[in-house]
């Protein structure tokens, strides 16, 4: 009878918080000429140029990018391979592991049941997790693992998890071997697994775990957004995958994005490579086992990087933003939100840098702009574990997608495609 009252709530709280029609009515993204929307092919050949030598020179296996300006796909081409061990060639609608962008996603899931008022950013998250009441600062670590840890000044907030100033680390890919061992002896899940386990047995882990720092003080990349979809699920009452499935990506169109990909698509998953000896290799499996998204338990939904998706579907989702909340007379968030979202939320502990953080992006300042490079201030962006960038420059109504599926090595497709990208704007 229990079960039964929560999935009934749980389908009451859908359909009468669902996602609202938009008198703005903006279409959905579409293809066009460059010249439509004030690009220049000519200019935008260059990248052709660019990813076609990276291929060549095997700087990169493969790569996929995606120019839209203000609201038309202008550039939408793949190079290269999506496995270099079966000579499997790279197409446009190739699907990719997209890792911390999801992060983004969250935020935006989150953020609307924040518009519908289920919570104050600064609420400590132990209100609803409580097994982050008391935090806890790490001190001293001693030779045998063990540690001794002092009371944090202060709960952490959900603004905290969001904006990665919680004070939480984050396990394997943490910058401190401390606490890559804290979390490892913990048991705690950083980022995807095959493993049978689930987003609220891992976060309940971690919650007990010390912090690198009081919350609000510093800026430490981490599991915040992990914690903010166990939230989610909480808030909602419904699994993430459900939640973002019909609050998300039904409502934007976006058909190949999941945590889980169905069968169906298993084809269109790029393989994870590496290089050795010169050579593309796919890439052994690690702490994670890289097919995460087509097997294993397909339990934990890792709000801060368990998607897989598409060019075509992000920048979907980044049009929405350059749209303040709106895509094809559908309303996820409201004008006033995604501006508030946009804006420096970590005060002091990046004044002297580049780019402030907003609610799930980096947002490029005015001293940004002036470098040069980086697109108008107000461009916000993000990448994935796996090697794949976004960017999205609101004064100029462009979006940049570039997707590749490396790990182990680097290159400089990133900040070039950029580049390339601004370049061809022609009006």
């Amino acid at each position: 009878m229990k079960k039964i009252f929560i999935t009934l709530f749980a389908i009451w709280n859908c359909s009468t918080f669902a996602q609202t029609h938009s008198v703005k009515n903006s279409p959905k993204l579409s293809e066009a000429t460059p010249s439509s929307v004030g690009m220049s092919s000519e200019r935008l050949a260059r990248i052709d140029n660019m990813l076609t030598k990276a291929v060549a020179d095997s700087e990169i296996p493969g790569a996929i990018a995606l120019v839209a300006r203000k609201g038309k796909i202008v550039y939408l081409k793949a190079f290269g391979m999506a496995d270099n061990a079966s000579s499997k060639i790279l197409k446009p609608d190739a699907i990719f592991r997209i890792a911390s962008q999801t992060k983004a996603i969250t935020t935006t899931a989150v953020m609307m049941l924040w518009e519908e008022g289920k919570f104050k950013l600064d609420d400590p998250i132990a209100k609803y997790i409580p097994e982050f009441k008391n935090a806890q600062v790490l001190d001293s670590v001693y030779p045998d693992g063990k540690y001794t840890t002092k009371t944090a000044k202060r709960e952490i907030t959900i603004r905290d998890l969001i904006t990665h100033t919680s004070g939480i680390g984050y396990g394997q890919i943490d910058s401190d071997p401390r606490f890559k061992k804290i979390y490892q002896d913990a048991g705690v899940t950083d980022l995807f697994t095959t493993n049978k386990i689930t987003i609220a047995e891992s976060v309940k882990k971690l919650a007990k775990l010390p912090l690198h720092h009081n919350p609000g003080e510093k800026f430490i990349y981490s599991e915040g957004l992990d914690v903010i979809g166990y939230f989610i699920e909480i808030m909602s009452g419904m699994p993430m995958d459900e939640f973002y499935r019909t609050r998300i990506f039904e409502p934007l169109e976006m058909n190949d994005t999941y945590f889980y990909l169905p069968e169906s698509k298993y084809n269109r998953l790029v393989s994870v490579q590496t290089k050795e000896n010169g050579k593309w290799i796919p890439f052994p499996n690690t702490f994670y086992d890289t097919n995460y998204p087509k097997s294993g338990a397909k339990s934990f939904f890792s709000g801060g990087a368990g998607l897989s998706s598409t060019a075509k579907d992000y920048a979907t989702f980044l049009q929405m933003f350059l749209n303040k909340g709106e895509l094809n007379g559908i309303r996820l968030l409201s004008r006033t939100t995604v501006q508030f979202m946009l804006t420096n939320q970590i005060g002091a502990i990046w004044s002297n840098s580049d780019a402030g953080h907003g609610l799930g992006f980096r947002v490029l300042n005015q001293k940004g702009e002036d470098l040069g490079g980086q697109g108008s201030a107000g461009t916000f962006n993000w990448g994935g574990y796996f090697n794949t960038q976004y960017f999205a420059d609101p004064k100029e109504e462009l979006i940049g997608i570039i997707l590749k599926q490396t790990q182990k090595t680097s290159d400089n497709t990133g900040w070039k495609f950029q580049i390339l990208a601004e370049q061809a704007i022609d009006d």
